[in-house]
């Protein structure tokens, strides 16, 4: 399978610069995954296209402000930097530019000395573990001296820095927001609870993994940088329920998805090892609580084993997030929904319109 068949045109003034006023004021293209059939709504009406018996899962983390401006120490080079992954307490992965000023050894200072940061390793794809010094408490400085992490086809200013974060995030991790979320108002949210709906929380930090460019020519030759995650047993029964009672499950978002289809890829493997008296509760869940690393690559030919509709963003040409909704709904009718929206002049990417796959 070639990168270049998930290629698209999308003019350039498609790309939604600012979040608009009133979040669930959205428009919604949703794309019925069996016949291809499109329909188009406004975000606040895609409770009509949820029944009683299914959930939502949603992603709970928080962006931190990840970006970091600083200054080489003896040059003053200008250097900056993006929070990737905390790895220890004051050691983290990050994104450094310009690279070549950022060998090991280098200190940077950041706001006037109130943040110190020391490069101790180059690790994969040029990152950079840093170890930060300061006085104080970290989090309140990072607070103080970074920005949100805005992805660089936005070249507005953000006059809200809440408004790059779900009403509902509640972990700091991520180095980017999960998108699909920002339409939903607490509104919302209490109307699809009054319906019926349960609502799973999940939690997956975001970082390169889910917004590194497809190098590869080939898609099966790209590997996912590893991001954290992490289901409770609340937000796995929930969904465990769901299915046993015919309902469906729908994330919120590529990384609310990446996350239950993880677990349940893990649960599966562990049925496959292990398959005993004890072990039959397990073989009619389809995820379990757990937390860790995954590295999942979801493309077309990939069968889903815990999620049956998605809502999500406009995803750029040729990204992994285009190859995930692919597998979901199909390539051509995927692209097709593309072409339409493009027609349509749907708003594209992290302010953008949403697209309810079902």
């Amino acid at each position: 399978m070639d990168v270049k068949d998930f290629y698209y045109d999308l003019p350039k003034e498609l790309i939604a610069q600012d979040p608009l006023e009133d979040r669930s004021s959205s428009r919604l293209l949703v794309l019925h995954k069996e016949d291809g059939t499109i329909e188009h709504t406004s975000f606040k009406h895609m409770i009509d296209y949820l029944n009683p018996k299914d959930c939502l899962v949603i992603n709970n983390t928080k962006v931190i402000p990840a970006r970091l401006f600083g200054e080489k120490e003896g040059t003053q080079a200008k250097i900056e930097i993006l929070l990737l992954k905390r790895k220890e307490k004051d050691i983290w992965e990050t994104l450094v530019k310009p690279g070549k000023k950022a060998k090991t050894g280098t200190r940077i200072i950041f706001g006037g000395g109130l943040l110190i940061g020391k490069i101790l390793e180059v690790v994969e794809d040029g990152n950079r573990l840093i170890q930060f010094s300061y006085n104080g408490i970290f989090e309140e400085i990072l607070d103080e001296l970074g920005q949100m992490p805005l992805p660089p086809y936005i070249t507005h200013q953000l006059q809200d820095k809440n408004r790059y974060q779900t009403v509902y995030a509640k972990y700091d991790g991520s180095a980017a927001a999960p998108t699909a979320g920002l339409h939903f108002t607490p509104e919302l949210l209490h109307a699809v609870r009054e319906k019926g709906i349960q609502i799973a929380e999940v939690t997956l930090h975001v970082g390169l993994g889910t917004f590194r460019p497809v190098k590869a020519t080939k898609v099966q030759e790209h590997h996912m940088h590893s991001e954290f995650y992490q289901i409770d047993e609340t937000a796995a029964q929930i969904i465990n329920e769901t299915k046993k009672k015919g309902g469906r499950v729908i994330c919120v978002g590529t990384t609310s998805c990446r996350s239950i289809e993880s677990a349940a890829r893990r649960l599966s493997e562990e049925i496959d090892v292990v398959s005993t008296e004890s072990n039959q509760k397990k073989i009619t869940d389809v995820v379990s609580a757990r937390s860790g690393q995954t590295e999942i690559f979801i493309y077309p030919g990939y069968q889903f084993q815990a999620l049956d509709g998605l809502i999500t963003n406009f995803h750029l040409p040729e990204s992994t997030l285009l190859m995930l909704v692919s597998a979901l709904a199909g390539r051509e009718n995927i692209m097709k929904a593309y072409e339409i929206a493009v027609k349509e002049k749907y708003r594209f990417f992290s302010f953008g319109d949403a697209m309810l796959i079902i």
